[in-house]
């Protein structure tokens, strides 16, 4: 796209308002939703009459699932994956090397859920890829993005993690960045895939920190927004909120299919996929701690399996009646809906105080 208005832009002068970023980046959101719309329809009907019983369901989840979920198709995500990348391309500056890093982790890891996936259909089984080998490679794509993110920028912002609430503070992590930064990378596309258990469940939340994200990206990529909020200033990472905005709209496509009761599961597919691209958009524009923080209910569903995990191991007992922690809430008696949306709330509050950073420093 923006090569055409290179070419014609200055004949044709209405053009140009394609090259702001907040006109491009609207136009992701809507470009991904209509997508998602025209071609969610068929992408169901396709999965559904080659999946045949469906997502397999856990067996020792709550009841309520083995009577209303068994039957749904899963890899929902391909819907999203396929709306994202058609508005990011289309809308995105595609000489822009932050766009193509995070176009690469979400589909390296969208692909590897896909492969997920396809295991636990074959198998009729909840057990897919083996966690072990999916992590090694998860981390390896991780690694790559990061030394190549380090490249970008001087030193020593290029190494460097940013604190928020403090001005001008930041620390020099070295050659320990890419670790760091994969690390970060390959938590969020795991936090996302363990929190992506009910219907909506995990969409809206990626939205609202996508959405943050989106306005992060925008203000460190611009340098007089920048120095006005006391924030370092990462070239080229503006660019970035277009890729969030076609997240947004995709997101949105897929929640009308995904509404309960669900048509579709987005899968590791999409959970794997959504949850690296916000990863590496965080790593790139230097705000991994602001992730922690916005996108909170993740970490805390994560934190409740390992909890889990190792309250099991080391005593034999365990703290909640079902990790990740909404189920937790469903064998309390809680219903789906009111679960789905008090952990929307949340995550909006947190949403919230993350963008606070951006100012009380």
């Amino acid at each position: 796209m923006l090569f055409l208005l290179e070419q014609f832009g200055g004949d044709i002068g209405v053009l140009n308002v394609f090259r702001y970023l907040t006109f491009r980046t609207g136009a992701a959101v809507v470009t991904a939703l209509f997508f998602v719309f025209l071609f969610g329809p068929g992408i169901i009907a396709s999965l559904r009459i080659r999946q045949g019983k469906g997502q397999p369901i856990r067996a020792d989840g709550p009841a309520s699932h083995l009577l209303n979920k068994t039957g749904t198709p899963t890899m929902g995500g391909l819907m999203i994956l396929s709306g994202f990348i058609v508005a990011t391309l289309l809308w995105a500056d595609l000489t822009n090397p932050y766009v193509w890093i995070v176009l690469f982790v979400t589909l390296s890891f969208g692909a590897i859920g896909f492969y997920d996936d396809y295991l636990k259909l074959k198998r009729m089984s909840h057990a897919g890829f083996g966690g072990r080998y999916r992590m090694a490679i998860e981390a390896l794509i991780a690694l790559i993005a990061c030394f190549w993110l380090s490249t970008l920028n001087e030193a020593p912002l290029n190494t460097s993690v940013l604190l928020p609430f403090v001005k001008e503070w930041a620390v020099n992590l070295g050659w320990f960045f890419a670790i760091f930064g994969a690390f970060v990378i390959v938590a969020a596309g795991n936090s996302v895939n363990l929190t992506d258990g009910l219907d909506g469940l995990a969409i809206v939340p990626v939205m609202i920190v996508a959405s943050v994200f989106g306005l992060i990206a925008y203000l460190v990529g611009n340098q007089n927004f920048a120095d006005y909020l006391l924030i370092s200033h990462v070239p080229g990472t503006g660019e970035l909120s277009v890729a969030c905005g076609a997240l947004i709209g995709a997101g949105l496509g897929f929640l009308w299919f995904n509404a309960p009761p669900a048509q579709i599961f987005m899968g590791d597919t999409g959970s794997l996929a959504l949850g690296g691209a916000l990863g590496s958009i965080a790593v790139a524009t230097k705000h991994e701690v602001v992730l922690a923080i916005t996108g909170g209910l993740f970490v805390l569903e994560t934190v409740s399996v390992i909890v889990q995990v190792v309250s099991f191991r080391l005593t034999g007992k365990r703290i909640f009646k079902m990790a990740p922690i909404h189920h937790h809430f469903e064998h309390m008696g809680w219903t789906e809906s009111q679960i789905v949306i008090r952990f929307w709330i949340i995550s909006m509050v947190l949403a919230l105080i993350g963008l606070s950073t951006l100012k009380l420093r």
